[in-house]
């Protein structure tokens, strides 16, 4: 069993004793520290906090505890039940509301979950309210309501409509171009949240042909839920054999988006936010920021604009701080998470979706001929397992020694770059494991870079 209590919020594995698995416990625990830092962040109000969750097996038991929890805390709760983390965040919006927790361990396979929780913008909270929170849970100094406190209940179920008329609002995205190009469009939303949210932005974008696959939102993922192509098989191999003009993977909660071509071949989770940024500047010139951890090729598109780039630290968190810094039109990561301000700042699958299919329709290309107009890089990720007790910056330490002579950055993890590329190490905030991300103008160069970091941090000597 596993729990992992960080900054952005607690996650951990079904089960166990408390404090070693994510237990009803723990839930209540964590909720309660969250709702006293609500609470006293709105004094003299009663505030108000969203809640939803995405559709993995152990959310109809955890929500309720949550749910409960802060109204015991004296917080009304508004619940939007089944739902996407961007859509959560733009509800603590729509709603005037204080907070806002969603349920969902993101790319996490089914027998995790977690509490992912946002302040009154909608946005992650930041790490010093992260650390406070921590800090009064692991204390339990926390403080309940008394009988003529205790919060209120609303369920709503309209916030995916007004997410997605949000997004249909945007001057970038363009509803009559997307109609005109009559694409179809394969979808898997592996058994999620995104079987309901995806479709339902299609049909509203003027997709009139979908092919929905795994789009059961039951939590009985089809595959593992992270969207690499090792795991979409099956949209892979739908998007070709039926004539799909793009195929469209989602992870769990909707925060990150992977893209198929005609020819069903990876457009590359890296490319995504690439892409998107490429339509944006063409319409709108501005900064673009991307964490450490991503392609050189956004900072190629942004050369190509004339815009200036950056790179954060990993976690959205640092990335909206940097984008915020230096007034970026467009950011994300390289998992697929597209970031636009001008609706909110959180990475969204279905924004993504929606810049996509208008820069696909704009362009008059088929998809495997707009991915052709990127630079060509390749990105190896792969990951060292972390066994109890081990310590993941004793690692992060031995790269720096051992790449002293190389060009290095240590804002996150180590990074370091080479001539022809980069390999990027960092400790997981949601795992226990050793990331390293690799980039070169091959894979099979990208993956010569892994593993001469990996056999120098691994090596006894």
């Amino acid at each position: 069993m596993t729990l992992i209590r960080s900054i952005s919020g607690i996650r951990g594995t079904i089960g166990g004793k408390p404090g070693e698995g994510l237990s009803p416990l723990d839930a209540v625990r964590y909720a309660s520290a969250y709702a006293r830092w609500v609470v006293e962040s709105f004094p003299g109000r009663r505030p108000k906090v969203v809640v939803g969750r995405d559709a993995r097996l152990s959310g109809p038991m955890l929500m309720p505890m949550v749910v409960q929890t802060l109204r015991m805390s004296g917080i009304d709760v508004v619940d939007a039940g089944l739902s996407t983390t961007p859509t959560i965040e733009m509800g603590v919006v729509f709603e005037g509301a204080q907070g806002g927790i969603i349920m969902t361990a993101s790319h996490n396979p089914r027998q995790w979950n977690a509490l992912k929780l946002l302040n009154h913008k909608g946005e992650f909270i930041s790490a010093a309210e992260g650390a406070k929170i921590l800090a009064w849970a692991e204390a339990d100094d926390v403080h309940y309501a008394d009988v003529d406190g205790l919060g209120t209940l609303r369920t709503t179920d309209d916030l995916l409509d007004r997410h997605i008329q949000a997004i249909l609002s945007l001057d970038w995205v363009d509803r009559d171009a997307i109609a005109r190009a009559d694409f179809k469009v394969a979808v898997d939303a592996v058994n999620s949240s995104g079987g309901i949210a995806v479709p339902a932005l299609l049909r509203a974008l003027g997709v009139q042909r979908i092919e929905e696959i795994h789009c059961e939102p039951h939590g009985e993922f089809a595959h593992n839920p992270e969207p690499l192509q090792a795991h979409l098989g099956d949209l892979l191999s739908h998007t070709a054999q039926t004539g799909c003009d793009l195929g469209i993977a989602v992870d769990p909660d909707v925060d990150r988006l992977a893209l198929v071509t005609e020819q069903g071949v990876l457009f590359g989770e890296e490319y995504t936010l690439v892409a998107c940024a490429d339509y944006v500047l063409s319409q709108e010139k501005g900064p673009a920021v991307s964490n450490l951890s991503s392609s050189r090729a956004l900072s190629d598109v942004c050369a190509r604009h004339g815009v200036d780039y950056f790179a954060s630290a990993v976690g959205e968190v640092h990335v909206v701080e940097q984008m915020k810094k230096v007034g970026a039109v467009i950011g994300g990561e390289g998992n697929g998470g597209v970031i636009v301000p001008r609706l909110h700042y959180g990475r969204d699958a279905l924004v993504g979706i929606a810049l996509f299919l208008t820069h696909l329709a704009k362009s008059g290309q088929r998809c495997s001929e707009l991915r052709a107009r990127y630079p060509e890089y390749a990105m190896s990720k792969q990951k060292i397992e972390l066994g109890p007790g081990a310590d993941a910056s004793a690692f992060l330490q031995k790269a720096a020694l051992a790449f002293a002579d190389e060009r290095l950055t240590t804002v996150d993890g180590v990074k370091v770059d080479f001539s022809e590329g980069w390999v990027h190490l960092r400790a997981s905030n949601t795992e226990p494991i050793v990331r390293i991300y690799a980039e070169a103008p091959t894979l099979e160069r990208a993956e010569q870079f892994v593993d001469r970091v990996r056999l120098a941090i691994t090596s006894e000597s």
